[in-house]
Formats: structure tokens, C-alpha cells, sequence
């Protein structure tokens, strides 16, 4: 099966969470939709990739964004000044650079947390091609 993944999340500010996340991972604004049955959004991406993002705001109903510490995206950067580049971005564009609720993602990555709590790991390797097996 080949499948294409969308990240959903509620943002307490959609204009901030399009301009961090556009500007720190170097994507691009995908669709935008307003009061679409109360809801706004936006969804953010690459051409090519296989997931994106979703952030929505509600209109009628606001939903506070509640992640833990533990809810992460994870991202494999292998090549050292890419890595350090996406992590310079990152901290310039509002993200803040924590410690790591598990301290498996200090030793070869950093963690940053956006104003909402949400939490991106930029891990500086690659993924190794047999850890995991594909859905079928």
C-alpha cells in the first residue's frame, strides 16, 4: 500500500504556525480553506512528500492544543550541516530548542518545542532501512 500521511493539529495562532513552520522546514502553504463548517486552516508541505501538514483553528468551538512531551515528529537528517542548518532555522523562526522528555533524542539530535507545545526532533542520522517493515 502506498499511502500519503497528513499531520492534524489544532494551533492556537494559524498565522504563526504557517509562518514557523513554512519558514523553519522550508515548506510551502499546500491549501488554505476559511470557516469550512467553523473551521480555518492551512495545510503545509513539498511536492513530492509523502505526508503534510494540517493546522486548523475553530471558529465556534476553539480546541486547545494539548500535546505532551512525548508527542513528537521526528526527523532523520543525516548530512551534519543540513542538520545544522534546519536547526539554526528552526530556533530563528520561534521554535525553542529543550531538553528531550527521553533522553535517547540528546544524544545525536536536538528537540524544539513551538509555542503551542508541539515537539519536532531533528536527528542528526539516517533511519536505518531494516528497524521497521512497510504496511501492507
Amino acid at each position: 500500500m502506498h499511502a500519503h500521511l497528513r499531520i492534524a493539529r489544532p494551533v492556537s495562532d494559524l498565522s504563526r504556525a504557517e509562518y514557523m513552520y513554512c519558514t523553519a522546514l522550508n515548506l510551502v502553504v499546500l491549501s488554505k480553506f476559511q470557516d469550512h463548517q467553523g473551521f480555518d486552516g492551512v495545510m503545509l508541505g513539498r511536492s513530492g512528500m509523502d505526508y503534510h501538514f494540517e493546522f486548523t483553528q475553530c471558529r465556534e468551538h476553539p480546541v486547545a492544543p494539548t500535546p505532551t512531551r512525548e508527542d513528537l515528529l521526528v526527523f532523520y537528517v543525516p548530512d551534519r550541516d543540513e542538520w545544522q542548518s534546519t536547526c539554526d532555522r528552526l530556533a530563528g523562526s520561534g521554535f525553542v530548542c529543550v531538553t528531550s522528555l527521553n533522553p535517547y533524542w540528546d544524544v545525536s539530535g536536538r528537540t524544539f518545542e513551538d509555542p503551542d507545545g508541539y515537539r519536532i526532533v531533528l536527528q542528526n542520522s539516517s533511519w536505518p532501512s531494516g528497524r521497521a517493515s512497510a504496511i501492507k
